[in-house]
C-alpha cells in the first residue's frame, strides 16, 4: 500500500521561501569565470554590488596581464579613439569649407591702380607728340668749342630710351631733296644738314640746312654717340627724333652717328670717319 503525502498550498509556499534563504552564491571569489549557474532565483534577486563584480569579471584580458593595467590601457585607447575621431571630423569639415571659400572672402574687390604696358606707351607717345608739336627743347644748351664749332650739351640727366630732341627741318620727298642737295653743293660754305630715311616703303629727307633756333640740327657726329635716331609718327606724318641710347650725365655732349659712309661724303667731311 502506497502512502501519499498531501501538501497544502501554504506548505508549498513555505518550502520555497526556505529554499531561497538557504541558497548560497553561485561562484566563489577565487574563480576567474562564473561556473554553471545552479540557482537562477538567487541570480535574479542578487544585489547591485554582485552585478558590478560580474560585469568586471567578464572583461577579455589575458591570463598573465594585470587587471588594473588592462583597465588603464582600455581607458587610454578609448580616449585616443575619441580624439582621433574628433580631429578627423574637423579636418574633413575644414577641407570642405576651404573649397567653398573665395578670394573675395579675404580681400575686397577693388580696381587695380596699375597701368598696363599699352596705357604707358600711349601716355609716352602723347607726351612726345606735345613736345614735338610745341617745339619744346628742354634739358640742353648750345656751347661753342674751339676748333670744332657749336655743340649741344645736356643740362640734366637722361635715361636710356628717353626722348631728347627732334631733328627738325623741312620734310621732303626724294626727288625734291636731290634738287636741294644740288643747289647746296654749288656753295661750299653751306653745311650738310640733310638726313635721308625710309618710311612706309618711301624715301624722305629732313632738310635742316636753313638756320633756325632748333638745337637738334646742331648735335655733332660720333660713331660712339650717346643718342640714336628714331622715327615718330604723328597723324601719319613721320618725324625724325633723337633718343638716348644710354644713360647721359649732366654736362655731357650730345652725339649721334650720322650714318653716312660714302666716299664723297668722307672726302668732303673727314670727321665722318670718327
Amino acid at each position: 500500500m502506497i502512502n501519499t503525502i498531501s501538501a497544502t498550498p501554504k506548505d508549498l509556499k513555505a518550502e520555497m521561501e526556505s529554499s531561497y534563504s538557504q541558497c548560497s552564491p553561485c561562484w566563489s571569489d577565487e574563480q576567474r569565470s562564473p561556473p554553471q549557474l545552479h540557482c537562477p532565483q538567487t541570480c535574479l534577486f542578487s544585489p547591485p554590488e554582485l552585478n558590478l563584480s560580474f560585469a568586471n569579471s567578464l572583461a577579455h584580458t589575458p591570463l598573465h596581464a594585470n587587471n588594473g593595467s588592462a583597465l588603464h590601457g582600455r581607458q587610454r585607447r578609448g580616449a585616443q579613439a575619441k580624439v582621433i575621431g574628433k580631429k578627423t571630423t574637423r579636418r574633413m569639415g575644414g577641407g570642405k569649407n576651404s573649397q567653398n571659400r573665395k578670394v573675395t572672402d579675404f580681400y575686397p574687390i577693388r580696381r587695380s591702380s596699375r597701368k598696363s604696358k599699352t596705357e604707358l606707351q600711349c601716355e609716352e607717345k602723347k607726351l612726345i607728340d606735345d613736345l614735338i608739336t610745341n617745339g619744346i627743347e628742354d634739358g640742353m644748351e648750345v656751347q661753342y668749342i674751339e676748333g670744332k664749332g657749336r655743340a649741344v650739351f645736356a643740362t640734366r640727366c637722361f635715361q636710356k630710351g628717353d626722348y631728347v630732341v627732334e631733328y627738325h627741318g623741312d620734310l621732303l620727298q626724294i626727288t625734291d631733296a636731290k634738287k636741294k642737295e644740288a643747289e647746296y653743293a654749288q656753295n661750299p660754305a653751306t653745311g650738310c644738314y640733310m638726313y635721308y630715311f625710309q618710311y612706309l616703303c618711301k624715301t624722305y629727307c629732313v632738310d635742316a640746312t636753313k638756320e633756325t633756333g632748333r638745337m637738334g640740327r646742331l648735335i655733332n657726329h660720333s660713331k660712339n654717340g650717346n643718342c640714336q635716331t628714331k622715327l615718330h609718327d604723328i597723324n601719319g606724318v613721320p618725324h625724325l627724333i633723337l633718343v638716348a641710347s644710354r644713360d647721359i650725365d649732366k654736362g655731357e655732349e650730345l652725339l649721334y652717328d650720322y650714318g653716312d659712309r660714302s666716299k664723297a661724303s668722307i672726302a668732303a667731311h673727314p670727321w665722318l670717319k670718327y
